[in-house]
């Protein structure tokens, strides 16, 4: 199964010339702990880097620096790895895995920005997989109680 198939297409994006200030403000109305960095490049909206909300916290707030003097591209993480649109969720756990991360982006064949798959898009598929499962598991119960009394 592609990863598109589950991944958030609503991605919550930012500029790497906005300040520090403005990303926390942006994570906060809503509702999330990090914004895709992205830029125009070719007429698309290409990922170029993350920042979260631990990068705020450890790279601005922890030295003591005003946070709308630091721009978001100086903060951000800079060697993001993306997956692509088609490849499979297997795959893509395998490259969370690999670099340790939570989150991916999402990029079409032309490097384009179409979403973001978070552990948690891929906890909520295993969990409907899973009920289908003990869906199958308790009719086949039923049924043979209704047809072998």
């Amino acid at each position: 199964m592609p990863v598109s198939s589950i991944c958030n297409h609503n991605v919550a994006t930012i500029d790497p010339e906005a300040d520090m200030t403005e990303a926390a403000k942006r994570m906060r109305e809503i509702h999330v702990g990090d914004l895709v960095v992205t830029q125009y490049q070719g007429g698309r909206e290409v990922p170029i880097g993350v920042i979260t909300d631990r990068d705020i916290v450890i790279e601005v707030i922890a030295k003591g620096v005003e946070p709308d003097q630091v721009k978001v591209g100086d903060a951000m993480s800079r060697d993001i790895v993306a997956v692509h649109d088609d490849n499979s969720i297997d795959f893509a756990l395998k490259e969370m895995q690999r670099v340790g991360v939570r989150r991916l982006p999402v990029v079409d064949s032309g490097g384009k920005l179409i979403g973001v798959l978070a552990m948690d898009d891929v906890v909520d598929h295993l969990a409907s997989q899973l009920t289908h499962i003990a869906g199958a598991i308790r009719t086949e119960q039923y049924i043979e109680t209704k047809t072998r009394p």
